[in-house]
């Protein structure tokens, strides 16, 4: 494999690439080369960082011959257009999660990266977490038998983050499903084989200020016999770090103080002002993240096997065998998202693929909306468009 570090553009200059940029920074097998962006504040300030060049238009940046591969990091809804354009420019492509937000926009992506012979990741996603690596590998090592049962549930301040007005629309991907639920679909997918047979949910929607889905309860069950509950609440209320060790989402460890800062700071501000606030959370605009001092994680998760349980943390893995416990290390690297970076560089140095292609990240956004749809027809939802993870193979 060659030594030359991926050429890489990005696409969207947001929160979602703040959220990368210590991994960029600590990662020398990719090099930041170009970005698109439509604020020249963002663009210069990527060029001052990192060089290369600044583009207006996502069409001006794939057609750059030096790049090798585009991380596309705008809003939801504009991945169906944006991804089309760099699949027919030849490149890569890394895309943030939800791989979309409408069914028929995945099926175009999909159509699009495959026709061009182009790879394409759906991630950042907490898919990729070392821990839940770790965990995937003991399953798969066999020594814990099948997986019987998962449980998975979150309690998080994300409905009372920041927002632009189309982030409070489920129409156009708001609510907890498409930015949030996506991140557990996918890791229990990925624990179970990832084809789901069936989705059976509710929802909830519980402050008409904030007039989207906050809430979700759902049940999966999975070719094999497996079956999994899956809860998240971005209420702002109960936090469910502390059952984390006391350590955030991101990595970071928790402030008890700031307890209830998401709504204080929201108080008395417009939908204008509030989405003056997010523009702060951009490149170029203000404070980065800290940098975490452990792994990433989304809440807590306990899988259950014939002969073992095992519990997430961002530590690692707790098992709890027939005749003793134990915790297996998930060390922390200095670019805290490195195995997205080595599903980037396997991809387009090697042309291997990682479960999270187009087609996983369309069976994930399936499970999304069939959570919709359960919940409004209150019963279950068979899933069609299911793929595992060592093929890409759709169910028929």
């Amino acid at each position: 494999m060659t030594s030359e570090p991926v050429r890489l553009g990005v696409v969207g200059l947001g929160r979602a690439f703040m959220l990368m940029l210590p991994t960029f920074r600590n990662d020398d097998r990719v090099r930041l080369v170009a970005a698109a962006a439509p604020r020249a504040e963002s663009r210069d300030a990527f060029v001052a960082e990192f060089g290369g060049r600044g583009y207006a238009t996502i069409e001006e940046l794939a057609a750059d011959p030096e790049l090798e591969a585009v991380y596309i990091a705008t809003p939801h809804q504009m991945h169906g257009d944006h991804v089309a354009a760099v699949a027919a420019g030849g490149k890569h492509i890394l895309v943030d999660k939800p791989l979309a937000v409408t069914m028929k926009d995945a099926d175009r992506m999909v159509a699009a990266v495959e026709a061009a012979g182009v790879h394409l990741i759906v991630g950042p996603s907490h898919s990729f977490d070392p821990p839940v690596a770790l965990a995937r590998r003991m399953i798969a090592s066999g020594d814990h038998g099948h997986v019987r049962m998962v449980q998975a549930f979150n309690y998080t301040d994300f409905l009372y983050r920041p927002r632009r007005p189309e982030e409070l629309r489920t129409e156009e991907g708001g609510g907890v499903l498409f930015s949030q639920g996506v991140h557990q679909i996918d890791i229990v997918r990925l624990l179970c084989g990832g084809r789901a047979r069936s989705v059976y949910a509710m929802t909830g929607a519980w402050d008409p200020a904030r007039p989207t889905e906050g809430a979700y309860t759902a049940i999966l069950d999975f070719e094999g016999g497996a079956f999994a509950s899956l809860t998240y609440s971005g209420y702002a209320h109960f936090d469910s770090d502390i059952w984390m060790d006391d350590v955030a989402e991101l990595g970071g460890r928790k402030d008890p103080t700031k307890y209830g800062a998401a709504r204080r700071a929201l108080r008395d501000l417009d939908p204008g002002a509030e989405a003056r606030l997010k523009q702060t959370r951009t490149y170029g605009e203000g404070a980065e993240p800290p940098v975490p001092d452990a792994n990433e994680h989304f809440g807590p998760i306990i899988i259950s096997c014939d002969r073992a349980d095992l519990r997430l943390s961002p530590g690692g893995v707790e098992l709890f065998g027939d005749d003793a416990r134990s915790f297996i290390k998930a060390p922390l690297d200095p670019a805290p998202r490195k195995p997205v970076i080595d599903a980037l560089v396997d991809a387009v140095r090697e042309g291997r693929a990682p479960a999270q292609t187009a087609r996983w990240g369309r069976a994930s956004l399936e499970v999304c909306h069939a959570i919709l749809t359960s919940a409004d027809q209150r019963q279950p939802v068979t899933l069609t468009r299911q793929c595992g993870i060592d093929t890409e193979e759709t169910q028929t």
